[in-house]
């Protein structure tokens, strides 16, 4: 019989706070990350977007050596935060002898993309001289997890995985097939993203993704509502340690919860649009049940990839029916994104997160600023005020750029 893995620690900093709790709580009382870009001046950079939802109040040197801080990325900052409070709050101990069996899995879409940026107007203004030799540390993909790594002297594998805002979550399954065979006793995973820049404001921009509603910024994103006009960009962190079941009873750990299944499918159909008939994410979800041995009127609950853009809310809508047929209906579903932002890859590591938190605590986290009804949308989206429920089973989505569908099934511990 296979073995339960389960999570053991957790750790986040995002628009909504700096530790689990904080973040939860807000969730749960439905308030918004959302506001005006303080980390550039968006006017002087001529962007139509002026709004993002950024972590607030955020300093590294409580985290790590200030040194260190000056040689890091902010995404890889908020990495080593993350995955110190996950440690700390899973009481795990990296020794001389388990470091080579944990495995750091830690993800980013986009990786330093601040100092890439920078480092780019350097080179053109002052000349190659002046660009930081600490430069490719700083905007590598795989830095938060490498850094991670060397903090805590962790010798396992150790890479990130790269799959758009799907980055995230299939890291963290990864890491859980990686258990599952064997290769490694535990491990650190999740996924850490800072892409508000004007570079990637700009971006997201242009390819029409992002809200401009700059003067309404209290009431957006909107998933799922029949008036969203698209995403507002997040950033943050969120860390898990999982580990074997055997091994987190062994020494004593306080277990939150089973990540129970995992899937994973491609599209295959266009590199930024959605499939319009959601089968590939239909696909995931019955690949991730399947991973969880749970049958679709097991689940309880589903965390929405909900970026609130017109394709994804409504693709993402036909993938769940797909999935479950008329008992779609009655299954809750919330997007998250209405209070962080969309945090790129890292959006779907904190949605296990508030997954986990959903089967402990019995109340589930609603979709904020939904305001008028979609006929394309006509699912239970918990509008507005979070709702208590007693569930078992949890499923998170997370749909990236490219085509990539991945779904990870979280399961109440008893």
């Amino acid at each position: 019989m296979q073995e339960r893995i389960v999570i053991t620690g957790m750790g986040t900093v995002n628009p909504l706070g700096l530790n689990v709790a904080e973040s939860w709580n807000n969730a749960v009382a439905g308030h918004s990350g959302v506001a005006p870009i303080t980390l550039f001046d968006s006017h002087a950079a001529n962007l139509n977007v002026h709004i993002a939802a950024e972590v607030k109040d955020f300093k590294p040197e409580n985290y790590m050596d200030s040194k260190e801080v000056r040689r890091r990325d902010r995404f890889e900052q908020f990495t080593v935060a993350s995955a110190r409070q996950a440690l700390e709050n899973s009481g795990l101990k990296i020794t001389e002898a388990n470091a080579p069996r944990i495995g750091v899995i830690i993800s980013s879409a986009i990786g330093g993309l601040q100092s890439l940026q920078d480092a780019i107007l350097t080179n053109h203004t002052e000349g190659p001289r002046r660009v930081s030799p600490f430069l490719i540390p700083m905007l590598m993909a795989n830095g938060g997890a490498g850094m991670t790594a060397i903090e805590f002297g962790i010798k396992g594998p150790c890479f990130s995985v790269a799959s758009a805002c799907a980055s995230g979550a299939d890291g963290i399954g990864t890491a859980l097939m990686m258990l599952r065979t064997g290769m490694i006793d535990a491990a650190l995973t999740g996924a850490s993203e800072a892409t508000i820049t004007s570079t990637g404001v700009a971006a997201f921009d242009r390819v029409g993704a992002m809200s401009r509603q700059n003067e309404n910024y209290s009431m957006v994103p909107k998933p799922f509502d029949k008036d969203r006009d698209g995403l507002v960009m997040g950033e943050g962190a969120a860390v898990l340690v999982l580990e074997r079941e055997s091994d987190a009873k062994k020494r004593g750990a306080n277990i939150l919860a089973e990540l129970a299944g995992y899937g994973a499918t491609a599209d295959a159909y266009h590199v930024t649009a959605p499939e319009e008939n959601g089968q590939g994410g239909a696909a995931a979800i019955r690949m991730a049940l399947a991973s969880a041995k749970a049958n679709p009127d097991d689940v309880g609950y589903i965390n929405a990839h909900g970026t609130g853009t017109p394709l994804n809310d409504q693709s993402e809508t036909r993938a769940v029916k797909a999935a479950f047929g008329d008992l779609a209906y009655k299954i809750p579903i919330s997007s998250t994104k209405s209070m962080t932002g969309h945090m790129m890859g890292a959006t779907g590591a904190l949605e296990v997160i508030f997954g986990v938190q959903t089967l402990r605590e019995g109340v589930l986290p609603p979709t904020i600023h939904y305001e008028t009804p979609d006929p394309e949308c006509d699912l239970d989206y918990i509008p507005n005020q979070a709702r208590e429920a007693k569930i078992s089973l949890v499923i998170s989505n997370a749909f990236g750029f490219g085509g990539h569908n991945a779904v990870l099934a979280i399961r109440k511990y008893v």
